[in-house]
């Protein structure tokens, strides 16, 4: 399957979802930056908060695509043991690339929600969602910073991944869902006709438009 964009993306990927709507245990958790945009549409269509879920790649020095690891809001740090022992990286390089990189973090998160606190996950359904999964490094850092906030049930969401990433994800959380696991794979952006870079003001405006619908005050809120 080939979607027009990300806002396409999250449109069907919430058609996948339905059994979620209208449930105040429910909240959707973008990753930044593309996946926001993708959750953006599932939390409409769930009528569900939507908050976004700080994460930075740790990329291999001189090959900064390549996710040696993530780390998450809240010090989590996940590694990437394989990628790590086949390029020898030293437990320094390891180190500074995660300090610089949560600084990163502690400023976008700030860019992205300003001071509005994010929704609580305890006791609730958590849906993580993302554009896609490759490799996966960003969303275990992810998973394992929602379970840190005891949440009741942790679900991935994503339109498209590759089958064996996808049934790895099945042993780490309750629910996965997809929509397309194309093989060959390729990557993530080539199942998208327009898959340009989300920016950080994409991201505000989108956590805007959600708390718009969702406040108290909101139309129809309550």
């Amino acid at each position: 399957m080939m979607f027009e964009d990300r806002t396409d993306a999250g449109v069907k990927l919430a058609e996948k979802l339905d059994d979620y709507a209208g449930r105040d245990d429910v909240i959707v958790w973008g990753l930044p930056r593309g996946g926001v945009i993708v959750a953006l549409e599932v939390a409409r269509a769930l009528d569900a908060p939507l908050d976004v879920s700080g994460v930075r790649k740790l990329g291999v020095p001189d090959q900064p695509e390549l996710a040696m690891g993530a780390v998450a809001t809240g010090g989590v740090r996940v590694l990437n043991d394989e990628i790590l022992a086949m390029l020898h990286i030293s437990d320094k390089v390891i180190d500074d690339v995660t300090r610089r990189e949560i600084r990163v973090l502690e400023r976008r998160q700030l860019e992205w929600s300003g001071d509005v606190e994010p929704s609580d996950p305890e006791g609730k359904t958590v849906i993580l969602v993302d554009d896609g999964l490759a490799t996966g490094a960003t969303m275990r850092a992810v998973i394992k910073a929602a379970r840190g906030r005891n949440p009741a049930r942790i679900v991935v969401a994503v339109p498209v991944a590759p089958p064996d990433v996808r049934q790895e994800f099945e042993a780490l959380v309750d629910r996965v869902v997809c929509v397309s696991t194309p093989e060959p794979f390729y990557g993530v952006g080539a199942w998208y006709r327009d898959f340009r870079q989300t920016t950080n003001q994409d991201v505000r405006n989108a956590l805007e438009e959600a708390r718009g619908w969702s406040a108290p005050d909101a139309p129809g809120a309550g």
